[in-house]
């Protein structure tokens, strides 16, 4: 059952590839890409699709930077025992708890 799912999988990874290839094979017409000031850049359609996608995934990538390290900076234990005393680190004040997920507004 286990090598059914796996050759399953790479059925669809295959499929999904060939697909792919297909797209790219079928739009290899040059298409010019106009910027500010009067520049250009001509270049296939399908090359021009895939940077268009691979710039979306880093600008998604670093856009969420700031939310991961501030919730890896929130994961970190605040409570620390000092080995020089035998007293915790931390008072019995309550603290204020932050929520799971916070947009900055």
């Amino acid at each position: 059952m286990k090598n059914l799912f796996w050759l399953l999988k790479w059925m669809l990874k295959a499929a999904i590839f060939f697909t792919l290839f297909a797209f790219a094979l079928n739009n290899e017409q040059p298409v010019t890409v106009h910027f500010f000031f009067g520049n250009q850049w001509q270049s296939s359609l399908v090359l021009v699709v895939l940077l268009t996608f691979a710039m979306g995934v880093a600008v998604g990538v670093l856009g969420m930077i700031p939310w991961r390290w501030r919730q890896r900076h929130l994961a970190q234990p605040k409570d620390v025992v000092s080995t020089a005393s035998n007293t915790p680190a931390h008072s019995d004040a309550p603290t204020m708890v932050q929520p799971a997920y916070s947009d900055g507004l």
